[in-house]
């Protein structure tokens, strides 16, 4: 059985693009069927036309809450029948609203060994904190800030010679890496 999912991003969609092309590629069971994206001027909406996949951008602004947006999604997971969503770069906490309608059917791809770093700077945070290694988790999420149940992390060195844009690169291409396999494993294990 293919499981439907939604994508939840707020920029430039590698990660989209590359769960996509792994679901394609690898014929994992898996369908991406909806884009939540809460900035209209995002490319990862560009990414998700380009394979087809329907699109609901969200500005938290027209809302008079968190939850009333929420609900607007909520309508829109239902009618595409999603049954698990990957955030992937989505720069919003989920509220009780999603949280309650798919318990631990959340995932999140954050780019650092949490507990350690989280938030929006992870790898920025690590880099400054002058680590020898960091790397990438991916957890379920709950109503802290990166403070879900681990799934699977990957450790990443730290190099002498590491920019913040060479370390951050290289944690990006664990991200397409791990992510896809992590998703797989889960709809293997039915876990989602």
């Amino acid at each position: 059985m293919v499981k439907r999912i939604a994508v939840f991003a707020s920029g430039t969609g590698t990660n989209f693009s590359a769960l996509q092309s792994a679901i394609v590629e690898r014929k994992i069971p898996a369908e991406i069927v909806l884009l939540v994206c809460d900035q209209a001027a995002a490319p990862v909406i560009k990414r998700a036309e380009a394979v087809g996949v329907p699109v609901l951008v969200i500005n938290y602004k027209d809302f008079a809450t968190k939850a009333a947006a929420e609900t607007v999604i909520l309508t829109s997971l239902y009618a595409h029948q999603v049954a698990a969503i990957l955030l992937a770069g989505y720069m919003r906490i989920v509220g009780k609203t999603l949280l309650t309608a798919y318990p631990h059917r959340i995932i999140n791809l954050h780019p650092a060994l949490l507990p350690k770093f989280p938030g929006r700077q992870g790898i920025a945070d690590a880099f400054a904190a002058g680590v020898s290694e960091t790397g990438v988790t991916v957890h379920f999420i709950d109503a802290g800030i990166d403070t879900g149940q681990v799934i699977r992390q990957q450790r990443v060195s730290v190099e002498s010679d590491d920019t913040l844009a060479s370390l951050t690169e290289r944690i990006h291409q664990i991200e397409h890496e791990l992510y896809p396999d992590v998703l797989a494993e889960l709809i293997a294990t039915k876990k989602i």
